[in-house]
This record gives structure tokens, C-alpha cells and sequence, in this order.
């Protein structure tokens, strides 16, 4: 019998980065614990983490080349799988165009350190302009926000929470998701611990989630109407002349245009759409301009909404003008040991470079919206997409109008799915390549280091090594690379241009490098944020542009939306919103039985008022409807919901035929995307608004 031994890495599942420390005895696990030594976690884990050891034995995991065939899936060699979509893409490319192949990210490419540094080779092959993923179904209006405002979309923002006296929270429920473009694993910790120093923390929800409840403060405000809110905050600092602006003070350009632009949007105007008094509103913006150091973070619910763009704008606003950005407790900049921001200092970004066939939607950072993958594939005509490629990624539950793209995928050409899992997406391709994942790759948090709390860097070598026949993901890309190109392999791997950027970056003068890394299994402590945006900005002159034009234009669609007079529609009545629950990511970690077991958590939440009036008992099944589509599901009666707001979870919807996946199908839940409508947009970022979507609530006759 072999020894026990012990493998430190960090956790790939989620933004959080988590330490992990694993003890098995070959290729069994014996335990998955937090790791108290890593200079970032400290020790916290959540149940996901736990359940990595699940999806390396699952049964139902993709291990080999599969080919959709008249009799069924079919095993076919890796040879065989590359020639034949080479062939299948060139042949399509030079018959219809370089853009008539498309390429769709899922979000696991950002946690995947071979992919995110090897897929610009494989799209720079590919040719194609048609490339999609899920940052504009989740966070393309921070990106958006910090290309106009700082110079790159890449320089993002992160609340200070360690250091923090003063947190407002708009839309998010870091307690759940540790924190999504603040990763700071154990965040309940860290907001228990600002109350613990004497400070303060309000969240802004139309749900009182997991983090409103431990929160000092917690406002209702009804779906869609943040900028509303966040315009009247604003603009009762420049009334009540609470307008600080700290060191940056010589670096703030367009301060009146500024205060010209937010003069209409007085609490007093705003508040009965808001849901909210005036005086709540005044008070907040008095309390976050009085706080010896404030922040105020806003996630999904401001950015996946129609006014997505203008929310994460206004957000960077209020920092600004209370004198908290880049300043400890406010909002500062990170400094990764690989680091994504280049010096790109008055280069032009890629935003409007192009506009997409069908819709006339805004390209940026190098892709188009998911939410109109579907019109790209189904509107004949120069430019149609053909065929796709889908990494790791589901669209049909995790995009908007999931219906409407299932139709699309199945009348693609050809399609190919890079995946582990034969899936509601997967199961439209021609042909699935399955790449290793979880505990047999190494891994670098390429991305997430730059949304920390802290600036820390690891490296995990693979903890079990892959078979003779499998491929990781940045294989199967270079594989197909070669095949396209008819080129020899040059050896680049990403594990050289880690350490090559490692050596360059902002600490390789301090000896930083991989193999530094390597002999430090727990991880780099490299120090809490400091104050550095006047040597991070990328903007031409190095002023911080606080009233683009692009936003000022864009308050006239919002004056324009209706939402200041209070929707009272009949047909559809309810404004829904999506949650994320803690034992699911996204919709690929439902195969795992640990993860789902229990009572089904796909429900429709309800205040109580609202199911009074519909005649609804808790646990009664209901149909949920839209223009787009109706869905059925249990009702779950909570006076945690605003009135007139229902909530459905994402992420589910494994009740399609056809697929692999024995344990999510066993607890399938429902596709909140088959109500949502891919037109819905913020038409100035083109992220899909799936919050605030309209629907009708009734009871399911037996």
C-alpha cells in the first residue's frame, strides 16, 4: 500500500482562490481541507472545492474523441478528430469567409491557466471576428467602464473590504459567490470584521440575500432602476457640496460635465421608482462621504441588467468623488506578479472597432455579445456563421433565449465542443474533444490575481498525472493550431510564458519566477494593495476620464425607458431576477451528488403578499412566463423578496434529452434562460440584461 501524501494547490472551480490542501494515498483522496497556510485563504473553503475530487472519478466524464454519428456517439483517435475538423473549418472558411466559423469561450476558460494564455494563438489561426463568451452575459460593463474612464478594460477596480470603514453593496452577494470581480475568499469573515472595527456595511438588493442579512443596513430597491439610485447619490454630493476628491484630485477630468449631467436626478425625483425614500438615499450618500474610508462594490444585479454599462460607470463615480479611489479602504488597484494590463498608454481600444452583422451590437476586447450568437447563425446572408467551436462552455443554460440557440447549434453546419461533458450544449456537435480538468492540470490564477484583495501569487503542479491519451485543453488547441496551419510545433508551453512574465513583471527584480513559485507549494504573500494608479493608468495623458461621453449620451436612453413612472403591467406583471446558490457554479458542477443532493433548490422565490393575491401555497408547483418561453417549477414563499420581484437560481435546466450527465439529471432543475429574451441588452455595453426580465406568475392545474 502506498504512502499518504499531501498536495497543496489552489482551487480552480471559482473566483475565490482557494488554498486547498489534499491528502490521498495514490489515486484515492483521502480528504480535501482549506489550507491554513495560504498567505490568501487562510484556511476558508466552501462545499465546491470538496467536490473536485467528484469530477475526477465521475463516471460520466469524457475521456476520449467522440463523433456524433447516425448510430449514436462513436470513439474516434485524436488524428482522426484534428484532420477532421480542420478540414470541415478550412473548407467552410474558404467557401463563405474567414468569419463564417465562430468560437464561443464558457467560463472556465478564465480559471484554466493553459487556456488563458495559450487561446490569442489559436483564435490569431482561426481568423475569425466571431468570437463570444460569457463575460458579456456577466461582467462586460466593468471592462467597458474602466477602457473609457482608466485606459484599459483589464484595470479594474477592487474594493479595499480588509481595510474598508464604510461598504455599500449594490447587487451583489459576495457571501455566496466570494466575491465575483473582488475575489476575496471568506468574505462573510471579512465583513463581519469591518462591523468589528466600528464600521458599517448596507447592501442594495431587491432580495435580502445571504450577505443583506449580516449586513448593518439592508434597502429594497425595485430591478433595473441602480442608476436611478446611484445617479441620485451622486448628485446629492455635488448638491450637499460632499464632493471630495483626495490626491487625485489633478487627475479628474469632465468634473462640471459631470455635475451638469446628474442635476435632474435628485433623491426626491428618483425615489418612488427606486422603491426607496428620499431620505434613505440622502443619507447613504452623507453616511459613505463622512466614513473615514469608504467603498461601494456593485456585481451582478447592476451589471446584468439594461443600464449594466451606466451602473459600473456611476460605481467608479461614487468612489471618485468621496475621495476613495486608489486609497486604502476604498477602491484600489491590484498588482499581479502576471500582469494583464500591458502598457497600452493611449492606444485605441478594440471597443466599435466593428459591429455585429445582424444587430448592429458593439465589439469589445476582441469578441461581439452572446446575445446575438443566435442571429449570427440563423440570418442567412455574407458573414453567416457556419460553424462553431465551443470551449468549455453551455450557452444553451447559461445564455440568454437558451431555446432559441439550441435551434441555432442544430442547424450549424458543423460544430465542434471542447468539454468534458456530453452536455445541453455538447450534445449539437459533430464532433467532442475532451481535455483534462481539475486536479490533473497545473494551475496559475492568470485572471483572478488581478480582481484580488490581496496581492498574493501560487503556483499548483498537477496533483494526479494525465493517462498516454489524454489532452489538456492548451494541447488540444495547439493540436488543432497545427493541423489548421500544416506547421511543426514550435514548443512554446504555458509554462514558459508564465515565467517569462513572471520575470518581467512588477516583482521579477525581487527574484520572482516559476520556479520560485514551485518551491513555495502555499503560495507568495506579496502584500496588501497599495495606492498605484498613477503609474497603472493607460490613458493617453493620465487623466481619469469621470464623464465619458459615451455615458453622458447614454442617460437618454434611461430618461427615455419609462423607468421613472412605476410599471403597472398586467400581462406581465413580476420583474425577475437570478441568485446563485452556494453548492453550484454556473451549470457544469451539478454532476456532482454532493453538490445536489437534498431538497431541490431550483425554486421560484415569492413575497408573501404577492402569493397571497395569486392564491399560492409554498411548495405549489407554477409556470413562469415571458414572451420568450414558459417553465414550471416549485414556489418557495419569502418575505425576502420585494414585492412585485420573483427569483429564480441559474445555472439549471438538465432536463434536455440526449445528454450525459446522470446526477445533474437527477436533480435537473429548470432554465431561468428559456424565460429570459436574448434581445434584452444594455444597448451601451451589449451585456444581456436577464434581470428585470417581465413575466407572469400561476398556479400549474393538475
Amino acid at each position: 500500500m502506498s504512502e499518504t501524501q499531501t498536495h497543496y494547490r489552489t482551487c480552480n472551480i471559482c473566483e475565490a482562490m482557494c488554498g486547498l490542501e489534499i491528502k490521498h494515498r495514490g489515486n484515492e483522496i483521502l480528504s480535501i481541507k482549506g489550507d491554513h497556510d495560504d498567505p490568501f485563504s487562510r484556511g476558508h473553503i466552501c462545499p465546491k472545492a470538496v467536490a473536485l475530487q467528484d469530477f475526477y472519478n465521475d463516471k460520466d466524464r469524457l475521456k476520449t474523441p467522440i463523433r456524433r454519428t447516425a448510430d449514436g456517439w462513436q470513439a474516434i483517435s485524436w488524428d482522426e478528430a484534428f484532420e477532421e475538423i480542420a478540414a470541415r473549418f478550412r473548407g467552410i472558411q474558404e467557401e463563405h469567409g474567414q468569419d463564417a466559423v465562430g468560437v464561443y469561450l464558457g467560463n472556465p476558460n478564465a480559471h484554466n491557466f493553459g487556456n488563458a494564455i495559450m487561446l490569442p494563438r489559436f483564435f490569431k489561426t482561426l481568423g475569425t471576428n466571431n468570437r463570444y463568451s460569457s463575460a458579456s452575459a456577466d461582467q462586460l460593463p466593468h471592462h467597458v467602464a474602466s477602457n473609457y474612464m482608466l485606459g484599459a478594460g483589464m484595470l479594474i477596480p477592487i474594493p479595499d473590504i480588509d481595510h474598508t470603514d464604510f461598504m455599500l453593496i449594490i447587487g451583489a452577494n459576495p457571501i455566496v459567490s466570494n466575491g465575483s470581480l473582488m475575489t476575496a475568499p471568506g468574505v462573510g469573515k471579512r465583513l463581519k470584521a469591518i462591523q468589528q472595527r466600528g464600521g458599517k456595511v448596507v447592501v442594495v438588493d431587491p432580495r435580502r440575500t445571504e450577505t443583506a442579512r449580516k449586513a448593518d443596513q439592508h434597502l429594497f430597491i425595485r430591478p433595473e432602476t441602480d442608476a436611478l439610485f446611484m445617479l441620485a447619490l451622486v448628485h446629492t454630493l455635488f448638491d450637499e457640496q460632499l464632493v471630495t476628491l483626495g490626491h487625485l484630485e489633478p487627475r479628474i477630468d469632465g468634473l462640471d460635465q459631470l455635475a451638469g449631467a446628474v442635476q435632474p436626478y435628485s433623491p426626491e425625483t428618483v425615489a418612488e421608482a427606486c422603491g426607496m425614500s428620499a431620505t434613505a438615499i440622502r443619507g447613504l450618500a452623507r453616511e459613505m462621504a463622512a466614513a473615514k474610508s469608504a467603498v461601494c462594490y456593485s456585481r451582478m444585479g447592476a451589471s446584468t441588467q439594461s443600464f449594466g454599462g451606466l451602473c459600473q460607470w456611476l460605481n467608479n463615480v461614487l468612489n471618485l468623488l468621496t475621495g476613495n479611489f486608489d486609497r486604502r479602504g476604498g477602491a484600489m488597484f491590484p498588482q499581479p506578479a502576471f500582469d494583464l494590463v500591458r502598457d497600452k498608454k493611449g492606444k485605441p481600444s478594440s471597443y466599435g472597432r466593428y459591429e455585429s452583422r445582424v444587430r448592429k451590437l458593439p465589439y469589445f476586447n476582441n469578441e461581439f455579445p452572446v446575445a446575438t450568437l443566435a442571429d449570427e447563425i440563423l440570418m442567412p446572408g455574407d458573414g453567416q456563421i457556419r460553424a462553431m467551436i465551443t470551449i468549455a462552455g453551455n450557452p444553451v443554460l447559461s445564455a440568454p433565449g437558451g431555446a432559441r440557440l439550441e435551434e441555432a447549434f442544430e442547424a450549424l453546419d458543423f460544430m465542434v465542443s471542447v468539454d468534458i461533458y456530453l452536455n445541453e450544449t455538447t450534445r449539437h456537435a459533430d464532433i467532442i474533444l475532451p481535455a483534462t480538468t481539475g486536479l490533473e492540470v497545473p494551475h496559475f490564477d492568470v485572471f483572478f490575481n488581478s480582481f484580488a484583495v490581496r496581492n498574493t501569487a501560487k503556483f499548483s503542479e498537477p496533483m494526479f498525472e494525465k493517462t498516454p491519451d489524454q489532452k489538456h485543453d492548451w494541447e488540444i488547441l495547439r493540436d488543432l493550431t497545427l493541423h489548421l496551419t500544416g506547421l511543426k510545433d514550435d514548443g512554446v508551453t504555458p509554462e514558459a510564458m508564465l515565467d517569462l512574465g513572471l520575470r518581467h513583471g512588477a516583482y521579477g527584480k525581487q527574484g520572482m519566477s516559476l520556479e520560485k513559485l514551485k518551491a513555495n507549494p502555499h503560495g507568495l504573500d506579496l502584500g496588501p494593495l497599495q495606492p498605484c494608479l498613477e503609474q497603472r493608468i493607460q490613458t493617453g495623458d493620465g487623466m481619469i476620464r469621470i464623464a465619458p461621453e459615451l455615458y453622458l449620451e447614454d442617460l437618454k436612453r434611461l430618461d427615455a425607458s419609462g423607468l421613472l413612472q412605476v410599471d403597472q403591467s398586467n400581462d406581465y406583471p413580476f420583474a425577475m431576477i437570478s441568485r446563485r446558490l452556494p453548492r453550484s457554479h454556473n451549470t457544469w458542477t451539478q454532476n456532482s451528488h454532493r453538490l445536489v443532493k437534498g431538497k431541490n433548490p431550483c425554486t421560484v422565490q415569492m413575497n408573501d403578499a404577492d402569493a397571497r393575491k395569486l392564491g399560492l401555497q409554498d411548495g405549489q408547483m407554477v409556470s413562469v412566463s415571458s414572451v420568450t418561453g414558459t417553465i414550471q417549477l416549485p414556489v418557495e414563499i419569502d418575505d425576502d423578496m420585494f414585492e412585485g420581484v420573483i427569483s429564480i437560481p441559474q445555472g439549471w435546466g438538465h432536463n434536455r434529452d440526449n445528454t450525459g450527465m446522470s446526477i445533474a439529471e437527477s436533480q435537473p432543475g429548470v432554465s431561468m434562460n428559456d424565460v429570459t429574451d436574448s434581445q434584452r441588452i444594455d444597448a451601451l455595453t451589449g451585456n444581456a440584461a436577464f434581470n428585470g426580465t417581465r413575466v407572469a406568475v400561476q398556479a400549474v392545474r393538475s
